[in-house]
């Protein structure tokens, strides 16, 4: 199969019947939908809880009331068209508002609903944005998905941030090794401007989305091995998603096949609470007993995974629980003083974001005694920590 075709009307998926069709057209009327002929083969039909069919094919569920279309109050952080700047040293650069397939529990579904105006076909702003900010060392492409575009445009994004030179790291969000490996397997000219711009200095990642096993498929293990050739770095990271990946086994062997291959796990999310993701969320609580037990069937290599929230104050680590408290940590922080500032609280079985803890007594919390608000070497810092 080479470069399968895409699929947006409900219609043309064989394993769906006309009932079915006929009651998922108003979730289709309310969120896009969008699948392939490679990625449906990856479902089985006789399976009703089928976890590929979770990801991908519309559900009843998704009309659900609550949770809101920026969940992590992106455009809180735009400060130019196309371009989120929440960390210090981080840029997202959204180049498209198109994927090679859309997740049912994706928290950027605004983008595919005709109300958003925040991917610019023309990143030149944004690029701009990248020059006057030399803080900036990294950057991540995302939308969308980068690689939905020709390698021609994604090539003329990539040449621009390679002549600055305080980007170091150009990342690059993509789930098309999981739902199109055909786009790696077919285009050699992807890999060659892929081993162009990532030097032995400064390397090109590329930030894959794997949600389940049986989406580490032949064809996508081999578009890996070629990125990996081309001198990428390749990591992964998924949601936590009920009913796809939201068991131990399920999980851990994720986790293990991943580091098998040589694809780090690197964050595990909660899922975020989106409009339309009620029924794929399930309790912080329960998604850290997860991650843990997950953990414990692999090796080291395959426990390198945070489980973290996207929250709109940074990305928060679940650390812990015993058996009345749990604890976070700003892993990152889009405030400086809180960062890797660590907060307990009483737990909450019925949480399913960290603001569901708000209202509960708040155990304790401290100034942050990392935080100097300078940047200086690790001698001076160490010199300032009150050990």
């Amino acid at each position: 199969m080479k470069y399968p075709k895409y699929i947006t009307r409900l219609d043309k998926i064989k394993g769906l019947t006309g009932e079915e069709r006929l009651n998922l057209r108003e979730v289709c009327d309310t969120f896009a939908f969008r699948t392939n002929e490679y990625y449906l083969s990856l479902i089985d039909w006789n399976d009703p809880d089928d976890p590929i069919r979770r990801i991908i094919i519309p559900h009843k569920g998704e009309l659900s009331t609550g949770g809101s279309l920026d969940a992590s109050n992106e455009k809180l952080y735009t400060k130019a068209p196309g371009l989120e700047h929440k960390y210090e040293h981080t840029a997202l650069l959204l180049v498209n508002d198109v994927c090679g397939g859309y997740c049912r529990f994706c928290f950027r579904k605004r983008l595919f609903m005709h109300i958003a105006d925040e991917v610019m076909r023309d990143v030149t702003p944004g690029l701009n944005y990248i020059r006057e900010h030399p803080e900036v060392n990294n950057v991540l492409l995302t939308g969308g998905d980068p690689l939905v575009l020709s390698t021609r445009k994604l090539e003329n994004i990539i040449r621009q941030l390679r002549d600055i030179d305080h980007v170091q790291i150009i990342r690059i969000g993509s789930k098309m090794p999981a739902f199109n490996p055909f786009r790696i397997l077919d285009d050699p000219s992807l890999m060659e401007m892929l081993e162009k711009y990532s030097t032995y200095d400064k390397k090109i990642y590329l930030m894959c989305h794997f949600n389940h096993p049986r989406e580490l498929t032949e064809q996508a293990l081999k578009a890996l091995h070629m990125l990996r050739k081309a001198g990428v770095v390749l990591v992964n990271q998924t949601p936590l998603i009920h009913g796809v990946n939201d068991s131990p086994a399920v999980l851990g062997e994720l986790l293990d096949r991943l580091s098998f291959i040589g694809v780090p796990p690197y964050y595990v999310f909660q899922c975020r609470p989106t409009q339309g993701n009620t029924h794929l969320a399930i309790p912080v609580e329960r998604a850290y007993a997860v991650h843990e037990q997950a953990k414990m069937l692999g090796s080291g290599l395959a426990k390198r995974s945070r489980l973290v929230m996207s929250h709109s104050l940074g990305k928060i680590e679940v650390l812990g629980l015993t058996d009345e408290h749990i604890f976070f940590k700003f892993h990152r922080a889009a405030n400086p003083i809180e960062k890797s500032y660590t907060v307990v609280f009483k737990r909450n079985p019925d949480a399913f974001w960290y603001d569901d803890y708000k209202e509960m007594e708040l155990d304790f919390s401290v100034e942050n005694p990392f935080y100097t608000g300078l940047s200086v070497d690790d001698d001076e810092m160490l010199m300032s920590f009150p050990f």
